[in-house]
């Protein structure tokens, strides 16, 4: 396997951008690192135990590499130290020795002993770097394994963390429908009144039309989802995305045969539904958001594969946590005072609640 160290160098730059961690503090780093390596570890023990049952496991595993190397490439930065020089010193080792063990669980331990290596580095000085260059051994040998090319590597961490941590150019974000004849179009600006009756039913009205089935918490302990349709609004306004709203307001794309069926069609509403009410699940727990600024990467990963093959996967994850909390703030809202209008704008990519 050749080591490619020059795409290191895009790579630094690439990612410094994302480093939201303190400037001056290594423990949050080191530990980030630490714990990365535990799961490039933890990604092999499920393969070994799940065996085919376990889903792409080379792409887990290229994942979990990136996300070691943007810890060790910010632990560098932090000590002032050039990553380059560090991996090129270590390349030089590895050349100069001799074969080493083809046997990856062997190979993935000597990766955990040189992380433990590094909890001891406090500062910049020769023990460090020599700790480091042992760590980046201890790295590319295990890539070497794996059989994983740094590019790679690099390649999908650096698309990672610029959809999760970098806003995007809004001129570039996807908007699914320009093409298609404006009956077919989710409407560039929307307003749709929610109304509960006394029965506690839930209605939406457009345009003075009523639109879509009246709807109830269906749970034993009342919860609010009965207003669960403004989330499908907010990913109709921010993601330019919701086979659910399409069909409440028939606006399907008919005029191609493929978009109709598999981008708006039962299955793809039946993911969005779905996708809606396992959110919702874990927003519960959080008190629906109010007071965070932020959704966790763990569940914007979820999301990414849930929408797997569906043409919104191509939003990133920064769009999709803006649709969330967004939607939850106005979602809020409504719960509080029992309906309201919701304001959707797609040039804006925003959403926003009106009093009835």
């Amino acid at each position: 396997m050749q080591f490619d160290l020059g795409v290191l160098d895009t790579y630094s730059r690439e990612t410094v951008s994302a480093d939201m961690l303190p400037p001056d503090g290594l423990n949050p780093v080191i530990l980030g690192l630490f714990g990365e390596v535990g799961s490039v570890m933890a990604v092999s023990k499920k393969q070994r135990r799940e065996g085919a049952a376990y889903a792409e496991p080379r792409d887990a595993a290229v994942e979990e590499f990136g996300d070691v190397l943007w810890y060790f490439v910010a632990l560098c930065r932090r000590l002032g130290i050039d990553a380059n020089i560090i991996f090129s010193k270590a390349k030089t080792r590895i050349l100069a020795d001799s074969p080493t063990s083809i046997d990856v669980d062997q190979t993935l331990l000597d990766l955990g002993k040189a992380a433990a290596t590094l909890l001891d580095v406090t500062d910049a000085n020769e023990h460090s770097s020599d700790l480091l260059c042992g760590f980046a051994v201890a790295y590319l040998r295990a890539l070497q394994v794996r059989d994983f090319g740094l590019q790679s590597v690099t390649e999908t961490n650096v698309d990672k963390v610029k959809g999760r941590f970098i806003d995007p150019d809004t001129a570039s974000l996807p908007t699914f429908d320009d093409s298609f004849p404006e009956e077919e179009r989710i409407p560039q600006h929307f307003e749709i009144k929610v109304v509960q009756r006394k029965s506690g039913q839930c209605h939406l009205q457009w345009n003075g039309v009523f639109i879509g089935d009246p709807l109830l918490d269906n749970i034993a302990e009342p919860d609010g989802y009965r207003f669960h349709d403004v989330f499908h609004l907010a990913y109709a306004s921010i993601l330019h995305w919701s086979p659910t709203f399409r069909s409440l307001i028939k606006q399907k794309r008919k005029s191609s045969a493929t978009i109709d069926e598999s981008q708006d069609g039962g299955r793809a509403i039946v993911v969005e539904e779905g996708l809606t009410a396992w959110i919702f699940s874990r927003a519960k727990q959080l008190n629906f958001f109010e007071g965070q600024d932020s959704v966790s990467f763990d569940m914007l990963k979820t999301i990414q594969q849930f929408v797997r093959g569906y043409e919104v996967e191509k939003c990133p994850l920064s769009l999709w946590e803006k649709a969330i909390l967004e939607g939850y703030r106005v979602f809020r809202q409504v719960c509080k005072n029992k309906g309201g209008v919701i304001v959707g704008d797609r040039e804006t990519r925003s959403i926003k609640y009106m009093p009835n």
